[in-house]
């Protein structure tokens, strides 16, 4: 808290290599405070056995030690005219020296300095430099320049420069589409769940990956100008703003040291002036004594060191103080589509077959086309297929960038794959139905006829729903889907969890903008996603959220909480937990004023002294420190049993992982079904 009271204005830049303290003895401040503590005990050991000089001695000593983790902020801070708690608890050291009491000031800085070890340890944070976005750059990338070719660096592009795009490499810069064509996974940029076709004159973006045929794209913007290097930018831009944004602490503790100089300062001269000077300089001493904010100083980092730690154990984890206070005041939640609200796994949710044509026939030509295929639906459809007792083979199988497969099922000629490459004229109201609730459409032709067609969706999360109500019944008035993926597929997932504002076909930059204006509009916002495109909108936001386990690495560093394991129930644990860890604080701060002003005039008029300031201050610390632990606390083992049966009763009724899809119905409609879960995350070559 001394750093916050009293740092420069400058922010300090991450360490490079992310690293941090892994532990509380790990922290400079905590091995210092426990060699201050170890000296004071023994000071009150010596003075116990009749030892003063030794006792004073060792008091001394802890003094020093201890001070020093916030003696040199605070006399730094005030050349530059500048007051915070540190200098507070400076001055009533000194004061505490000038009267004799040794063992007071020894305490004082004992006591500071473990919050100092707490506030630090809390807020470390682990921070990679933006290395992920780094990697999405190739080292090298093949151009076409005056009718040869050249292998460069990506720094030498300049616009203009033909980019020669193999399959599977990745796109340095922005560029332009000029001969070619294929799929691409542009989920870096857009957070598209799905790959998507490109040919001559589309855009691409930097990051893209090419996932099948030869193309040639035109850099229109240098490497340094990209879509990832205005990432970056965005990134370092917002962090930078709300580094200078103050805490709750720090707006109470600003005013609150002048005050305290300025009443110290008047009692002496008063004082002095109408009576006795000893006594009444004496008394603004044991003011500035019981002015001490060590109660104040102690009360934030304990409760935050409890609530983070209770945090970690429900699998979310919460970087420092700020985030816990920015987490308890977030009426408004934006959530990312992509890996938030959904798995970004494609998942079959139909299979149609066409009139006259049985079930198993258009599984088993899916399934022994895909089973030659390496493109992201190959893996759902087999998948949810897996239960079907089919071994009809299919030769010669040939990949069609940007359109579908074909090969020989049977020694007749069978294609799969969009509408348009297989013609679905006779499924078009059902084509078009299945494309209004937002899934890919893939049709199946055998021997020149439509066999039917199988959907594939990016399906929400079981628990989505109910993590919604949650958010609501916490105060969340206002919850809002931003993406980079279609409006069509966005509003068909909006509307089967009741969420009215979608914001689709966002950029990076756009998500930004919209984060901005609800914080303008509505107050603190909280932004969930999982994604290198969702990096700058986090970052934004009063507090970004992550989700852990899918999330890239630039995200979780961009973040304040990072939500471990699949669950996105952890984003309403977080927030519940946060509102509670926010009360606490609010008490702890609320109990160590009242304490201030409480004593402050009754030390000024001598009806307590330095015995009895002392007392109270050690009682008021013992209270502060066991309200703050009770942040760390978590619901009973038995009412986390019933909420886990709760949750996973509710899982087994919407996501029937054994049932099989594939399954022949007497009528030519087939039931819609949710598929197995065990699909690993989807490839990133092939068609859409």
């Amino acid at each position: 808290m001394a750093d916050a009271c009293c740092a420069d204005d400058t922010t300090a830049d991450p360490p490079e290599d992310g690293g941090g303290p892994t532990s509380l003895w790990e922290v400079r401040d905590a091995r210092i405070a426990a060699a201050s503590g170890g000296l004071l005990a023994a000071g009150l050991i010596a003075g116990g056995l009749d030892a003063s000089t030794a006792a004073t001695v060792l008091f001394l000593a802890g003094l020093v030690v201890g001070g020093s983790t916030f003696i040199p902020d605070a006399v730094r801070a005030l050349g530059r005219g500048k007051l915070g708690v540190a200098t507070l608890m400076t001055i009533a050291a000194i004061g505490a020296v000038v009267l004799g009491e040794f063992g007071e000031a020894a305490s004082l800085a004992f006591l500071f300095s473990i919050s100092e070890a707490l506030e630090g340890w809390a807020l470390a944070r682990t921070r990679r430099g933006l290395r992920a976005l780094l990697a999405l750059v190739p080292e090298r990338v093949t151009v076409e320049r005056d009718n040869a070719t050249a292998v460069i660096g990506p720094a030498e592009l300049i616009p203009g420069d033909v980019i020669v795009l193999a399959a599977g490499e990745r796109l340095p810069t922005d560029g332009t589409v000029r001969a070619g064509t294929s799929v691409v996974d542009l989920s870096a940029i857009t957070g598209e769940s799905v790959p998507v076709d490109v040919g001559p004159d589309d855009t691409i973006f930097a990051g893209a990956v090419n996932g099948g045929g030869l193309l040639r794209v035109e850099a229109t913007v240098a490497t340094k100008d990209s879509s990832l290097a205005r990432i970056v930018h965005l990134v370092e831009e917002a962090q930078e703003r709300k580094a200078h944004a103050q805490r709750l602490a720090e707006r109470i503790a600003r005013p609150l040291v002048p005050a305290i100089l300025i009443v110290a300062t008047g009692i002496a001269l008063v004082g002095s002036a109408l009576g006795d000077p000893g006594v009444w300089v004496g008394r603004a001493l044991v003011v500035l004594v019981a002015a001490a904010p060590c109660a104040f100083a102690i009360s934030v980092p304990v409760t935050v060191v409890a609530a983070v730690g209770a945090a970690s154990r429900m699998g979310v984890l919460i970087k420092g103080g700020a985030a816990v206070e920015a987490l308890a005041r977030v009426r408004v939640v934006a959530l990312d589509k992509t890996g938030t609200l959904t798995r970004n796994t494609p998942t079959v949710i139909a299979s149609i077959p066409s009139a006259g044509t049985p079930q198993g026939d258009l599984v088993a030509v899916a399934a022994a086309l895909e089973r030659h295929s390496d493109h992201p639906f190959a893996t759902p459809i087999m998948s949810a297929a897996s239960d079907l007792l089919v071994s009809i083979e299919a030769d010669e199988v040939q990949a069609i960038a940007g359109n579908g497969i074909t090969g020989l099922v049977d020694g007749r000629p069978a294609r799969l794959g969009k509408p348009g490459f297989v013609d679905t004229t006779a499924m078009d109201g059902t084509v078009q139905s299945l494309q209004e609730e937002g899934a890919t459409v893939v049709a199946v032709e055998h021997d020149g006829r439509l066999l039917g067609v199988i959907a594939v969706r990016d399906e929400l999360r079981p628990e989505v729903s109910r993590v919604i109500e949650r958010l609501r019944a916490l105060g969340i008035g206002r919850i809002v889907m931003l993406t980079g993926d279609n409006q069509r597929t966005a509003s068909a997932l909006a509307s089967e969890i009741d969420l009215e504002e979608v914001h689709a076909g966002l950029l990076p930059e756009d998500k930004v903008a919209i984060v901005d204006a609800l914080q303008g509009e509505y107050g603190p916002v909280a932004m969930v996603g999982d994604g290198i495109n969702d990096a700058p909108a986090l970052a934004t936001a009063s507090v970004g959220i992550a989700m852990g386990a899918m999330g890239s690495d630039v995200a979780i560093e961009a973040a304040d909480v990072a939500l471990m394991g699949e669950s996105l129930d952890h984003l309403a644990d977080a927030l519940d937990h946060a509102q509670r860890a926010g009360r606490i604080m609010a008490q702890n701060l609320a109990l160590s004023a009242l304490i201030l002003v409480t004593l402050i005039p009754l030390a000024a008029f001598g009806v307590l002294g330095l015995a009895a300031v002392v007392v109270t201050h050690e009682l008021a610390e013992v209270v502060v420190i066991a309200n703050g632990v009770r942040a760390g606390r978590r619901r009973s083992d038995d009412a986390c049993d019933e909420n886990a049966l709760l949750r996973s009763s509710q899982v087994a009724t919407t996501s029937p992982a054994r049932r099989n899809p594939w399954a022949s119905s007497s009528t030519q409609s087939t039931p819609r079904w949710t598929a197995s879960r065990r699909t690993p995350p989807a490839r990133s070559t092939g068609r859409s």
